[in-house]
């Protein structure tokens, strides 16, 4: 029987929704099911009931290493894999996935997002949804909204301007509401002085313009005041906390909150717990535990970014190698092995399997000399069996020098940010020596987030962006090297030269308030406008095939969206895949908009020495802006540059279109 609101006291409905515990929902003595909550960014984080402690589970590279793969299959393949992790260990509900903007590279949760495009980030969400929901979890998109730091983020206030909130932080969850995710998560700070859990202007355009019909929770402890949350639409408080249920039960019977504003609350958990159970209901597992832990090596595989390369890599067979750095051998590392290789926080999951070992991996996999030295850790404090000085005797004698470097668990982390965008002062140092007698110096970053590398940049021949790799990443991370595995992700977010380029950097912050003085002018929209250098841009990354572009075609539909077509050839003996990427310039905008913005993309499969046609529509969402006067997107008639890149920067071909009165003309 459904149990419907009708049925319940007053004190049942206050009691309902504010959680049973740290994990689950409450059910009244039986009266209605119970949902088991997750905690989630590389896998399924389930906490044991009775310890306490988290269970090991598939361990997948993290959500920043997924958006590098610009493949929304690939997404929802992840994501259907996560989901049976789920049906394994009982829990209902994902709280993820995690769709803050990296606006500032320092966040320690860097690692948890997906891009510092709404555009991007919002894709991929909407695929990973669909995926985790069609094989039977609920989704519960995160943290709404502006959470984008981690330093007091319990109290800051993120100030944004209306047109910039609509523009790039709600955006992603305006996509991903596409995919009917059956719940979101409120974030920790306040935006505009009011806080997350009591944002009702915010959950107004969730519920009101994006079709969002959902339930909304807090984040774990964000619930400053029961009462005004639920009155501002926070439906359910995680985890139960009993002074606020005493302070809620209180204001109830002094007439600060009406029972009619109480049964909307308990309404939305009711059917949320039945939508639930029904998802579930039946389902089966769509892989095997064997095929999930396959499949972390498959992302992490399209994952990779290769960032430089002066034509060292692949490695050719029979060199010989000097790896350093403690990162190659995580599992030397003893209890702490992982650390070094996931980010921290409420995202880490706790392994199936040992760490990887990449010595004994290239052993296998390239069939050459390796002579190893740990020379550093993650942090630069080293013990005495580290050597930096054999390190760089290593590298001269042998014919391919390659660091493995990064930051891990301790660096980046839930719950305060990263103090530098530089690895450790040993990890440079290291890197510099080596390469000084070595100029086949390859560095393999293990990292959350963007890294400054320009202390050594020049020294090194190539760099291979590797993120947090999971389970069988050490078996991805060896293909590529060895060229067995062709690279093909490209960066989700922009590598400034220095932190000091960002314009997060520059803008006000005290200990209360952040204030977005950029405005739309996040990541490259920033770099591209003004004309800033960048380290590596945005949708960049290296392959071991070369595509050419061609024959740029746009064609309006009958639909009224706008086809772009244009041909890539593989000029290389190696298949590879490219990602296409469009953007679109207002050519001479009514109002302030940034020099381009990604509206569309397509990864494609290009065998060697063939040709691809790809298609990539754009629809009239592609040309509109948040007009503040308006209070309304809006499109203005003018003239609109089509760019067809493979970055950021790498423009490969472009055309121009002349809107009026909302109906498009190609003009070249």
């Amino acid at each position: 029987m459904k149990h419907d609101v009708k049925n319940l006291t007053a004190e049942q409905k206050l009691r309902l929704i504010c959680g049973k515990d740290s994990w689950h929902t409450e059910d009244l003595g039986g009266i209605l099911p119970q949902l088991r909550l997750t905690d989630a960014s590389m896998g399924v984080r389930m906490q044991d009931d009775r310890t306490g402690v988290d269970k090991p589970s598939v361990s997948y590279p993290s959500m920043q290493m997924l958006a590098n793969t610009w493949n929304r299959e690939l997404a929802e393949e992840y994501a259907q894999c996560v989901a049976d992790d789920c049906l394994d260990y009982g829990a209902d509900v994902l709280l993820g996935p995690g769709i803050n903007i990296k606006r500032d590279p320092l966040c320690g949760r860097n690692f948890e997002y997906l891009s510092e495009d709404p555009y991007l980030a919002g894709t991929l969400a909407k695929a990973y949804v669909y995926g985790l929901q069609s094989e039977g979890a609920a989704a519960c998109l995160k943290h709404f909204c502006c959470n984008n730091a981690e330093t007091n983020r319990l109290q800051q206030s993120s100030d944004v301007d209306e047109r910039t909130l609509r523009e790039i932080y709600y955006k992603p969850f305006e996509t991903a509401c596409e995919a009917k995710p059956l719940s979101v998560m409120s974030s920790y700070n306040r935006i505009n002085g009011v806080y997350g859990s009591e944002y009702k202007k915010g959950y107004d355009v969730l519920r009101g313009e994006y079709g969002f019909d959902g339930l909304i929770m807090s984040d774990w402890d964000a619930m400053r005041d029961r009462t005004a949350a639920a009155k501002a639409g926070c439906d359910l408080e995680m985890p139960f906390r009993a002074d606020n249920y005493e302070k809620l039960l209180q204001d109830y019977k002094d007439g600060k909150i009406t029972e009619r504003e109480i049964d909307i609350c308990a309404s939305r958990v009711i059917d949320y717990v039945y939508r639930c159970k029904k998802l579930s209901s039946g389902k089966k597992r769509k892989f095997t535990l064997e095929q999930r832990i396959e499949f972390t090596q498959k992302a992490e595989e399209e994952a990779i970014v290769l960032l430089k390369n002066n034509g060292v890599l692949p490695l050719v067979e029979g060199t010989s190698l000097a790896v350093c750095g403690l990162f190659a051998r995580p599992c030397a590392y003893g209890r702490k092995s992982p650390d070094l290789i996931c980010g921290g926080g409420s995202g880490r999951v706790t392994r199936l399997m040992p760490t990887f070992d990449m010595i004994e991996l290239l052993r296998k996999v390239h069939g050459a000399n390796v002579e190893y030295e740990p020379a550093f850790s993650e942090d630069g404090v080293d013990s005495t069996y580290m050597d930096r000085g054999r390190a760089v005797s290593n590298a001269a004698a042998q014919d391919i020098n390659i660091v493995f470097a990064g930051t891990g668990a301790r660096i980046e982390c839930e719950g305060g940010d990263r103090a530098t965008m530089r690895l450790c002062a040993a990890q440079e140092r290291t890197i510099i020596d080596t390469a000084r007698v070595n100029p086949n110096t390859v560095v393999v970053l293990f990292a959350g987030a963007a890294i400054d590398m320009s202390a050594w940049i020049n020294d090194v021949a190539a760099v291979l962006y590797v993120g947090f790799p999971g389970e069988n990443g050490g078996n991805a991370i060896a293909n590529v090297l060895t060229g067995k595995v062709n690279p093909s992700g490209k960066t989700s977010e922009t590598f400034p030269v220095s932190y000091d380029d960002m314009p997060a950097a520059r803008t006000y912050k005290d200990s209360n308030v952040t204030r977005y003085g950029e405005g739309l002018d996040v990541g490259y929209r920033y770099f591209d406008t003004y004309g800033v250098r960048t380290l590596f841009p945005f949708g960049h990354g290296l392959s071991y095939s070369k595509f050419e572009y061609n024959g740029l075609k746009l064609t309006v539909k009958d639909s009224g969206e706008l086809e772009v077509s244009l041909s890539v050839t593989n000029l290389s003996e190696r298949d590879g895949k490219e990602t296409v990427q469009v953007y679109v310039r207002a050519c001479a905008p009514r109002v302030y908009r940034p020099y381009k913005e990604l509206k569309g993309y397509a990864k494609t499969l290009v065998r060697s020495g063939c040709t691809e046609l790809v298609n990539i529509a754009l629809d009239k969402r592609a040309f509109e802006y948040w007009s503040t006067a308006k209070d309304s997107w809006t499109t203005d008639d003018g003239v609109y540059e089509i760019i067809v890149g493979a970055s950021s920067r790498d423009i490969r071909l472009t055309s121009t279109i002349r809107i009026e009165d909302g109906k498009i003309t190609v003009l070249k």
